[in-house]
């Protein structure tokens, strides 16, 4: 309509009766629709159409042509009644500043394959751990923490960089759980509080309560019970119905409970661990120590006559063991055969009826086969065996067993673990490096250290 040459001379003159006719005729309007959109009265249009009136007030006027959407260039006059926001220039970015972010956020100095080379590291030293033993692995397992640490200081997207504090998280509390096991207390608390940390940045509950659950082992193995129990209802606390509780229930709070003489408690803890397990698919067989994996029921169960032994019921010490027994013979963990034998040989001189020729029958086998890489739980619970056989020091049975602890113990190895331990008494309080137990004070006699399970 507003190409027609009619219509465009009727403007350009003013004639506002032929523009409403026009207007009409081409755009198939009534008189009511041109006074809807203009704002003029139809009595009035029909008089303008029939040349009785004219439309000479400039403002009705811009009204007229704004009504009915008149091109700018064809308007007779401005249309000041239309006021516009004043023009603003936006400065945009250029397609390659967009680019040179987008590549900052996506790119990173760490390659997708090292990050998996890096965490088959974490599990291969999970895996040759009871081989091995903290001091073998303790130089690789720091290199890999210090090779983590100026990647982390880099940049990366959110995935990567999820996965490098997932690996420093790994790194750190593996090496805080060989400190624990080669008696390094100090270094222990540092190596999980970092782990913890990490894992708390990534929210990645599992990591953080395997970290509480060994600041507890750690707390257990320096005969402070109490700071053992609180470390392990911390990480249950976190999430009750994760199975990294069933650990922490067993290893933490059950054996913890256990030395503090809370009988009820710590069975009412073991049972927490045996309904969790049966909640979860667990790993089979006998769990590495180390492992962030949940415990399996043989770990649980072994940890459950750890806790009985502490309490003096014998007669559940050796009914876990007996259940555990086939699991243990197949494992090729010497740790966990070493233990299981030291927590029935310190059960069986136990109660009423003690059976000495048979507990340092399974001493002795734990001290003939080496015990595996010394740990300080090896030791301590070897010393432990020999601290409460003292009162039958004439057995030569009893003379036999703590000859051989003494020259097991006099490996450079071994005697550097039980040194660097801070080894407790029988009452599991703490006792002072270099002081002298009774088997020190007779000869060939060996320091006693406590016992501990894995």
């Amino acid at each position: 309509m507003w190409r027609n040459i009619d219509v465009q001379q009727a403007l350009a003159a003013w004639d506002f009766s032929q523009v409403t006719r026009l207007i009409r005729q081409h755009g198939s309007l009534r008189q009511d629709d041109v006074a809807q959109l203009t704002g003029l009265s139809q009595a009035f249009l029909s008089m303008l159409e029939a040349g009785r009136r004219r439309l000479t007030n400039i403002d009705k006027i811009v009204e007229f042509l704004t009504g009915l959407g008149v091109p700018p260039e064809l308007a007779p006059l401005p249309r000041p009644a239309v006021q516009h926001a004043p023009v603003v220039e936006v400065e945009w970015e250029s397609p390659l500043e967009i680019a040179k972010r987008l590549n900052a956020l996506t790119s990173s100095h760490v390659d997708p394959g090292t990050l998996c080379i890096l965490e088959q590291q974490i599990t291969d030293i999970v895996d040759r751990y009871e081989q091995e033993g903290p001091h073998q692995l303790v130089s690789v397992t720091t290199e890999l923490r210090t090779y983590v640490q100026p990647l982390l200081e880099g940049q990366q997207p959110p995935r990567q960089r999820e996965a490098l504090f997932r690996l420093a998280a790994q790194a750190s509390g593996l090496l805080g759980y060989m400190a624990v096991n080669a008696g390094r207390e100090a270094l222990a608390e540092a190596y999980c509080t970092e782990a913890h940390a990490f894992a708390a940045e990534i929210e990645d509950q599992v990591l953080m309560m395997w970290a509480l659950g060994t600041r507890s082992l750690s707390a257990y193995y320096a005969g402070r019970f109490a700071d053992a129990l609180t470390w392990a209802e911390a990480g249950i606390d976190i999430n009750p119905h994760n199975p990294q509780a069933i650990r922490l229930l067993a290893n933490g709070s059950a054996r913890a409970l256990g030395k503090l003489g809370d009988a009820t408690g710590a069975q009412r803890a073991l049972a927490q661990a045996e309904e969790l397990s049966g909640q979860h698919v667990l790993p089979d067989g006998l769990t590495s120590c180390i492992s962030f994996a949940p415990y399996s029921l043989a770990r649980t169960l072994a940890n459950a006559a750890t806790a009985h032994v502490a309490l003096g019921d014998t007669s559940k010490v050796i009914a876990y063991a007996e259940q555990i027994d086939g699991l243990v013979a197949q494992s090729d963990s010497a740790w966990s055969q070493a233990l299981v034998r030291l927590d029935v040989a310190t059960a069986l001189l136990t109660g009423s009826r003690p059976d000495v020729e048979h507990a340092m029958v399974l001493g002795r086998q734990v001290l003939d086969a080496g015990g595996g890489p010394p740990i300080r739980s090896v030791v301590q619970r070897a010393g432990e065996l020999a601290d409460r056989a003292i009162q039958w020091g004439d057995l030569s049975a009893v003379r036999n067993y703590t000859e051989a602890l003494r020259v097991w113990r006099s490996s450079p190895l071994t005697r550097a673990v039980a040194e660097s331990a801070k080894m407790t008494r029988p009452d599991g309080q703490p006792r002072a490096r270099g002081a002298a137990s009774a088997l020190d004070r007779q000869p060939h006699r060996v320091s006693r250290c406590p016992s501990a399970q894995h």
